[in-house]
């Protein structure tokens, strides 16, 4: 397994064959089991949200945000499957993937003070060690605390809505802020992204992109995408 070699042909817009993928994916696996659910770590480091399988404005991302391995980056990643039909014309690669996600992190926490979660809180998670004891090894249930912390989002309320999303609720009582990582949202919003840095002192920058000009070109599909495929 080259790695360098994988990496090189990504960077050159090529993408990986389906035995590659899937070699990758089983090596990522083996890295991710030995990680906690809230996962340690330490600033500087720089916070992305979804992306969406949205490769080229991944590629402006890290432009934005500093190349890897110079610079350290949290992913709240989850659902690319057009993206993978598109690219293999089959949905082995987004079943690859999908296996991992089983296998990844819950949260991680930055410096002890920064909780990151994908989706957002839960009305039955009052403490961190109490997502320390989920079982993530799983696909993601439709209720419940694991649930919550993916689909969950912020709302300016006082305390607990209903979602929309038909999993997850929406969590107030003051107000926050949604920050995505996805120029043109699923091709087809048409927002601006942006990241979260912390520098070694734990103080913020936003950072801000727009779309590519190959996400530009993307069509988005006709119907809307469900959240659970």
């Amino acid at each position: 397994m080259d790695l360098d070699q994988w990496i090189s042909k990504v960077k050159d817009g090529q993408h990986l064959s389906e035995d590659e993928l899937q070699l990758l994916c089983e090596y990522v696996k083996e890295i991710l089991i030995e990680e906690s659910n809230v996962q340690p770590v330490n600033s500087p480091v720089t916070v992305c949200g979804d992306i969406h399988g949205q490769f080229h404005d991944l590629m402006k991302l890290f432009q934005t945000g500093g190349h890897v391995p110079e610079t350290n980056y949290i992913f709240m990643v989850y659902g690319f499957y057009d993206e993978c039909q598109r690219k293999y014309g089959n949905a082995n690669a987004w079943r690859y993937c999908t296996d991992v996600f089983d296998y990844l992190t819950l949260s991680a926490i930055i410096d002890g003070t920064v909780l990151c979660v994908h989706g957002g809180l839960s009305p039955d998670v009052r403490t961190i060690d109490q997502i320390r004891l989920v079982d993530r090894n799983c696909e993601i249930p439709h209720e419940g605390p694991f649930c919550d912390l993916m689909w969950s989002d912020p709302e300016d309320i006082e305390t607990w809505a209903v979602s929309p999303r038909g999993a997850g609720w929406l969590f107030g009582s003051r107000v926050t802020t949604e920050v995505w990582s996805a120029p043109n949202y699923c091709y087809r919003c048409g927002n601006v992204a942006s990241i979260l840095s912390f520098n070694d002192n734990m103080e913020r920058e936003v950072k801000f992109f727009t779309e590519t000009e190959e996400n530009n070109q993307m069509r988005g599909p006709r119907s809307g995408v469900p959240y659970f495929l």
